[in-house]
């Protein structure tokens, strides 16, 4: 660990030597009138307007403290992507096709970067708040979720929503937040935070654009999880609507192995999933520690598995009580575990790390999120940035 810690520091060392010498050769001579040459977010301004990533307002200026919104955003995220090909279309009831933004909100939605608001909407013209901010670039990054040991009882994560709380550590630990301004993450985030963030992250990139993650934090663990070619791999999956199916499925196909589904013993109707009633069935056992819902059927020869794949839809913020039935259904010892979930807008939070204490002794990956429309190539390139050498058709 302390091992872990000393490469971080360095990382972060060299990270801040990097944007320093970035951003005083960029900001000799400010490109916009507003724009102070040694304002602390001058470097980032010219550095993303020359990558044609993100641009003025117009006349000269940049407006620094200007509103910017989910819609501007999502471009900005996508130009950085390279404005990638598209098709289909988004399940927002208020994103238009044919807006100047419908190709950057697809794509996001489709890799798993936005979700909207749970009710139907995106909501293009909203102001960013920072947190959220935070969350889209981390979703970016690949959602890495950061241990305990970078917990600081100071850290700016600890007055985020719950939802956005890995993100904004992440973003904290990353050197992604500047010290010339203070980051609140419930408020809005003005033009010039936006900038400033998403070029230290453009820089993040481009350092580990080599290994298999976005983040120095996360790069090397303790525990060595690479498996050879010959690693055995599940897929098993909980799902009621379909959702979590058609993501394992994509998954299991990528690595050419069978998906296999965790079937209840009582199937969940609708009635049982209705949110709004707190006397339904689903609601009944997310609020019993104790539930375990029987399941019907096994994984035969579980011992042959090196890698599972394990996922489930988000229910009330957690994984519902029938992966724990799973997991615990298995000596699952020795063996890799990568969660995944899926959700219109929630993250996977702690659902994972609580899922975990069920099998102390495997060794679990952190956990990512995925939309139902998530494609199989963001789901290749996740399995390819995991580090296990599998082979992914």
């Amino acid at each position: 660990m302390k091992q872990t810690i000393r490469r971080l520091a360095a990382l972060l060392l060299c990270a801040a030597t990097l944007f320093a010498f970035t951003a005083a050769a960029a900001a000799e001579e400010s490109v916009y009138s507003d724009v102070a040459s040694d304002a602390w977010y001058a470097a980032s301004a010219a550095g993303l307007r020359e990558k044609g990533i993100m641009e003025g307002i117009g006349n000269g200026r940049f407006n620094p403290d200007g509103v910017f919104n989910r819609a501007q955003l999502a471009a900005v995220l996508y130009r950085m992507a390279g404005r990638p090909a598209v098709q289909g279309s988004d399940s927002f009831t208020d994103t238009p096709e044919g807006a100047w933004y419908s190709d950057a909100v697809l794509w996001a939605a489709q890799n798993g970067i936005v979700g909207g608001y749970g009710d139907g909407r995106y909501g293009p013209a909203d102001p960013v708040t920072q947190q959220q901010l935070a969350v889209m670039l981390w979703r970016d990054a690949g959602s890495y979720v950061l241990g305990s040991e970078y917990a600081d009882e100071n850290g700016v994560e600890n007055s985020a929503g719950a939802w956005a709380f890995d993100a904004v550590r992440w973003a904290r630990v990353e050197g992604l937040l500047s010290d010339a301004a203070a980051f609140e993450p419930l408020s809005a985030a003005p033009r010039a935070r936006v900038a400033d963030m998403v070029w230290r992250y453009l820089q993040l990139k481009e350092r580990f654009a080599a290994v298999d993650a976005v983040s120095g934090a996360t790069k090397e663990t303790e525990t060595g999880t690479d498996t050879d070619e010959g690693s055995r791999v599940l897929v098993a999956y909980f799902s009621c609507t379909g959702t979590t199916e058609k993501v394992a499925g994509q998954i299991a196909g990528s690595l050419g192995v069978t998906a296999y589904r965790i079937t209840p013993e009582t199937p969940y109707t609708s009635e049982d999933l209705n949110y709004s009633d707190n006397s339904t069935r689903a609601t009944r056992e997310q609020r019993d520690a104790s539930a375990r819902p029987a399941i019907t059927g096994s994984v035969e020869n579980m011992d042959d598995y090196d890698v599972i794949f394990l996922g489930y839809p988000i229910w009330w913020g957690q994984a519902p009580k029938i992966m724990y039935t799973f997991v615990e259904s298995y000596d699952l010892s020795g063996k890799t575990i990568v969660p995944f979930c899926t959700s219109g807008s929630s993250d996977i939070g702690s659902s994972a790390v609580n899922l975990a204490k069920s099998a102390p002794n495997a060794t679990w990956l952190a956990g990512s999120r995925f939309s139902g429309s998530a494609s199989g190539t963001t789901l290749s390139r996740w399995i390819e940035g995991l580090g296990l050498g599998l082979n992914v058709g």
